[in-house]
């Protein structure tokens, strides 16, 4: 194929609270977008980066220090493509956010690109560029964004592998953002410390009842192993709002609740898409009243990965509870 193609890369939930940067899953909610053309030089180049979110106008233009100029680095250098790839992006998941922005342009980006080989590659084979793009911004090889992004729902991601988890069509999420921005770097610095053996043995004990609800469709089990013991006790005191936030979900009924990823992002899990809808204002209040606006977004657990555009690159299709 020759010519330009756009993708979308949905945000995501990184960790899900007890699978700390092994788990994901994806949101159906804000995205990138990354439109991609073949050009004769063996190079690659950014044309442009846009967006209605703060801060777009500090991303690099430079290929070699952009996680998507990054990734389509990485992918031409492995294939020795003798073409090479000019790109431009529409930023729409908040930078800082906790919902894997920085993961999101780089897979928008591979997948783009990918369909513009004369050979595409398997969706598994681009993890492993998208790692390569990932660790220009979070300064880390894990794939627990990327890899929900690109193979849709809940994976499993190893330093090699991104493996997709099947899970039961009644979990739903509410995913909130609030008006506040963790940098990842920030929010790793605080896990510093080592651990207690105790607690890693708890951690383990209910990520193996989490995965194991996944895979009976248990929601006792899944409730049962939705805690996290290790991260979130370290990180919620950089999150103004998280304990009200929190509570609003368990009080409505939640599985559970955590931080999406680095946070600020808040998320919940429920067993159906009725008690998510009834929870998220609630939620999204727990932010306002700490002072920060919100928006509050009701996904399937078992989101859409990342895909090329058939219609209109900007459409939207969210259900979104409140804020700007």
């Amino acid at each position: 194929m020759s010519g330009a193609v756009s993708a979308f890369a949905p945000a995501s939930v990184g960790n899900i609270g007890v699978g700390f940067d092994l788990l994901g899953h994806a949101v159906d909610g804000p995205r990138d977008i990354a439109t991609v053309r073949r050009i004769d030089a063996p190079a690659v180049r950014i044309d442009s980066i846009d967006g209605d979110i703060a801060g777009v106008e500090r991303l690099p233009l430079e290929a070699a220090r952009n996680t998507a100029g990054g990734a389509l680095l990485a992918l031409r250098d492995a294939l020795d493509l003798p073409f090479g790839f000019a790109l431009s992006l529409h930023k729409g998941i908040p930078l800082g956010s906790g919902l894997g922005g920085s993961a999101a342009s780089c897979v928008a980006a591979l997948v783009a690109a990918n369909a513009l080989l004369d050979a595409p590659l398997p969706r598994e084979a681009l993890y492993g560029f998208a790692l390569d793009g990932e660790v220009l911004s979070s300064g880390s090889r894990h794939g627990d964004n990327v890899a929900p992004m690109l193979l849709g729902g809940v994976t499993v991601a190893t330093a090699s592998r991104a493996l997709r988890i099947e899970v039961p069509s009644w979990l739903h999420a509410v995913v909130v953002h609030p008006d506040q921005v963790l940098e990842t770097r920030r929010s790793r610095a605080v896990l510093a410390e080592p651990y207690r053996l105790p607690d890693l043995v708890q951690q383990t004990a209910h990520l193996a009842q989490f995965l194991l609800g996944l895979q009976r469709g248990d929601a006792e089990l899944i409730r049962d192993g939705l805690r996290d013991v290790l991260v979130e006790p370290r990180r919620a005191p950089l999150i103004p709002g998280f304990a009200a936030v929190k509570a609003a979900a368990l009080d409505h009924g939640a599985l559970g609740s955590s931080i999406s990823g680095g946070g600020p992002s808040v998320f919940a899990w429920f067993a159906s898409r009725e008690q998510a809808e009834r929870a998220a204002p609630a939620m999204r209040e727990g932010f306002v009243d700490a002072g920060f606006d919100a928006r509050a977004y009701v996904t399937p657990v078992d989101a859409q990965r990342a895909d090329v555009l058939a219609a209109e690159p900007h459409a939207r299709d969210v259900k979104r509870v409140g804020g700007r």
